[in-house]
């Protein structure tokens, strides 16, 4: 018998029982979630990854991320931010934005420089690449907010915002 055959065959021959004696079962929407179901953090971080992964999709032409986004966004209107407020105010770790603001930098979109009260600080700003970039992403992430929209609702969308104000 030729290997493709056997591989065919072995397809359609019955389930291995797990060691219990059950039937493995497949992965699906029929997998109840128990508790879960109630659990707004649940909920919330599956939410947030619909959003996440729409984000990253409506904006795949300019390769920007969600975090990367915020970033740009936060200097844009506060130019001469240290690093250390930009991270405070994210709630991002101080080595993860290093890591980032690099990666800016080598797009060209950011520029450090040296804070002239502490020398150890650096000011950010956006070159003006970055400024004319940072437009064109928002116009993408007002995109975004429309497929949020579409998914959630407009009243839903305007009450989940109200409420998750308090967290911002």
């Amino acid at each position: 018998m030729p290997p493709s055959a056997a591989r065919a065959d072995t397809r359609h021959s019955p389930r291995k029982r797990a060691g219990n004696g059950a039937a493995p079962r497949d992965v699906g929407d029929d997998v109840g979630l128990d508790a879960l179901v109630g659990h707004a953090g649940y909920a919330v971080r599956r939410f947030q990854i619909w959003i996440f992964q729409d984000f990253i999709k409506t904006l795949r032409d300019v390769d920007i991320r969600p975090t990367q986004y915020s970033v740009l966004t936060v200097i844009g209107a506060n130019p001469g931010l240290s690093q250390m407020a930009v991270a405070k105010r994210l709630g991002i770790e101080r080595a993860r934005l290093v890591h980032l603001l690099d990666s800016l930098e080598q797009r060209k979109l950011v520029k450090r420089i040296k804070s002239k009260e502490d020398r150890r600080s650096h000011a950010l700003h956006l070159t003006a690449q970055g400024e004319t970039a940072l437009e064109k992403f928002k116009r993408l992430a007002a995109e975004h907010e429309r497929h949020v929209e579409a998914k959630i609702g407009k009243e839903n969308r305007a009450q989940l915002l109200r409420i998750l104000s308090g967290f911002t």
